[in-house]
């Protein structure tokens, strides 16, 4: 059970140290986070604690950790109807833990999916933002084919391939996740302000950096492995030699997890990089039947789908009464669902997207369908066959 003070502090860090910093994420793991607050703000301090970090980084780390103002923060992100996720709390992706010292301090939230589960079967779209129209293209039907069969597509909200991967999955009343290099108050790109409050309403925003943060180009670079660690696999939609994209693939590459590549003309330059992936670690994929075909049993991140993940009475109650309320037998349509359950279709599909994670539903083009596992459950409950 995380305690108020370590949330605390962890949002204090988030405002400390920048994303990704092996050296902070090295004094976390030994002190803890109220440790290490502790000893940012006695100047005191012996200097060996922080494990050999430089002089100038620490008094960096001193000087922010003096003005950071956690419970504003958290008022702040609560007012927007968001949350902070931290490691132990039940919505806590568990695979981000390995990236091992490089981890998020914490992840700020806003949206009504829960991360955790959408994240058990999540596939990332990312590109180039400068994108041809045939990479927007094809970028928009991997994502809605995806989004069809069930899965999450995950990426990072900037123009061209990201948006258009968020884009296909909303068109087909998917389920997406846009992970941001800011606050996730601030909508950045601005010209998708409309896009990523469309994620926050139907899915989850979510981000490293407190409220109000701005991005900045290495902010973008670090918010790539959180990209490639939270998902099954890493599809890359054009990409030139020196491209972000690239770098969200090898990452989710050292991480175990799939890297796949959809080729282009030779001719192009934004094809460039995809094809040298191709050449190395990634698969080849024209289409969303390839990705699932690769993903679908890589068994990493979550146990084979040979059942429910949590027992049909541990669920929440709002996704619960999404189970109670479908009926046996036939596919059915989200609105029905949301008028027999008494829920808004948005947040009625939001839960959807959770049971299927779980096993409990199916969807059959835009309806969806209790599976054998949730309809043997209530049977058992009930004491039937």
């Amino acid at each position: 059970m995380i305690t108020y003070e370590e949330r605390l502090a962890r949002a204090a860090l988030t405002r400390v140290v920048e994303p990704g910093d092996v050296h902070a994420g090295r004094v976390l793991r030994r002190y803890g986070a109220e440790g290490f607050l502790q000893r940012l703000r006695d100047p005191a301090d012996d200097p060996e604690v922080f494990d050999g970090t430089g002089a100038k980084r620490v008094a960096g780390w001193r000087l922010r950790a003096a003005r950071a103002e956690p419970r504003r923060d958290l008022d702040t992100i609560g007012g927007d109807g968001g949350r902070f996720v931290v490691p132990g709390d039940a919505e806590w992706p568990r695979q981000l833990d390995d990236l091992g010292d490089t981890r998020p301090v914490g992840l700020w939230a806003r949206g009504p999916a829960d991360l955790r589960t959408w994240a058990l079967r999540s596939v990332a779209v990312v590109g180039a933002r400068a994108c041809t129209p045939y990479g927007a293209h094809m970028a928009t039907t991997l994502a809605s084919g995806l989004a069809e069969e069930g899965w999450v597509v995950v990426s990072g909200a900037a123009f061209g391939i990201d948006g258009a991967a968020h884009r296909g999955a909303l068109a087909a009343r998917g389920a997406t996740v846009a992970v941001l290099a800011c606050g996730v108050d601030i909508p950045y790109p601005r010209g998708h302000a409309e896009l990523i409050g469309r994620v926050a309403q139907q899915g989850v925003v979510i981000g490293e950096l407190p409220p109000g943060s701005h991005p900045t180009p290495s902010r973008f670079i670090l918010r790539n492995r959180v990209i490639a660690a939270l998902t099954r696999g890493t599809v890359v939609v054009e990409a030139e030699y020196r491209s972000g994209s690239l770098v969200t693939a090898r990452a989710a590459a050292r991480l175990g997890r799939y890297t796949m590549g959809v080729p282009g003309p030779v001719t192009s330059g934004l094809s460039a990089g995809v094809h040298e992936l191709l050449r190395g670690e990634a698969t080849l994929v024209t289409e969303a039947a390839e990705v699932i075909e690769l993903v679908g049993d890589m068994g990493r991140l979550a146990p084979e789908r040979r059942g429910p993940v949590l027992a049909r009475d541990l669920l929440a109650p709002d996704t619960a009464r999404i189970l109670e309320a479908m009926p046996a037998g036939r596919p059915t349509p989200v609105s029905e669902i949301a008028d027999r359950s008494g829920a808004t279709p948005d947040d009625t599909l939001v839960r959807l997207y959770e049971l299927h994670s779980l096993g409990f539903v199916e969807r059959q083009g835009d309806d969806w369908r209790l599976t054998k596992t949730a309809t043997e459950g209530a049977n058992a409950r009930r004491g039937g066959t």
